[in-house]
């Protein structure tokens, strides 16, 4: 995929697709270009400093591995 200097990002996606995110970016109040800033911006910051343990993860507690049935 080619590199241009530009500042522009172009991709080609399908068209029933384009749509439905259209769609739903405009129901959220949003422009292409902000969602797609705050996305990749979140991106690159998890790149640069990936976190060590996931909250979703660590967040439910531990069972114990035997317990007993009735």
């Amino acid at each position: 995929m080619a590199h241009g200097t530009s500042g522009r990002i172009v991709i080609d996606v399908d068209p029933a697709y384009k749509q439905e995110l259209y769609t739903a970016l405009t129901g959220a109040g949003l422009t292409l270009k902000d969602w797609f800033l705050r996305e990749s911006q979140s991106f690159c910051e998890e790149q640069r400093q990936p976190m060590l343990l996931k909250l979703e993860k660590s967040s439910s507690p531990s069972r114990p591995s035997s317990s007993p049935r009735s």
